[in-house]
């Protein structure tokens, strides 16, 4: 298996509880640390709070569905379908980058320096990715987790 899955930092698949409101009623949300840094990034694109954005969702789901049964299992669920989402656009660039531009293409990657051994895949290119999502993560959050593993060492 992979070493991606198995080599990942234990502070992601920690767990952190958060009240918050909806429409005026408190509720905690205990979700893991990854899933609070995706969600973060979600609502930092659509240039919201991750309260808001929390908040639009139950909102959106409740209108849909008439409710919701377990608000932090949908919550992994929408980190989930993001980031395959995600996967699937940057699929779709990759092929679109290795079709052959012109007549005696070769029909490799279109992109200097890359063939098949060096894209994404099983190995180290998907570590260096998740060191780059680690140094996109949001700043505060990013503090938080270098204290709690100075506190652990």
């Amino acid at each position: 298996m992979c070493d991606i899955y198995t080599s990942a930092d234990p502070i992601h698949y920690e767990q952190r509880t958060r009240s918050m409101r909806i429409h005026g009623v408190v509720t905690s949300i205990r979700l893991e640390n990854l899933c609070w840094d995706i969600l973060a990034r979600i609502a930092a694109k659509d240039q919201m709070t991750t309260n808001q954005l929390i908040g639009k969702l139950y909102d959106e789901i409740v209108e849909r569905r008439g409710g919701v049964d377990n608000l932090s299992s949908f919550l992994r669920v929408s980190c989930m379908r993001y980031l395959s989402y995600v996967a699937e656009q940057q699929e779709k660039d990759h092929l679109m980058l290795k079709q052959p531009a012109a007549a005696g293409s070769d029909g490799g990657c279109e992109q200097p320096g890359l063939d098949e051994a060096s894209s994404p895949g099983c190995g180290d290119s998907e570590l260096v990715a998740s060191a780059a999502d680690d140094a996109r993560r949001p700043a505060a959050s990013l503090h938080r987790l270098e204290g709690k593993r100075a506190r652990q060492a």
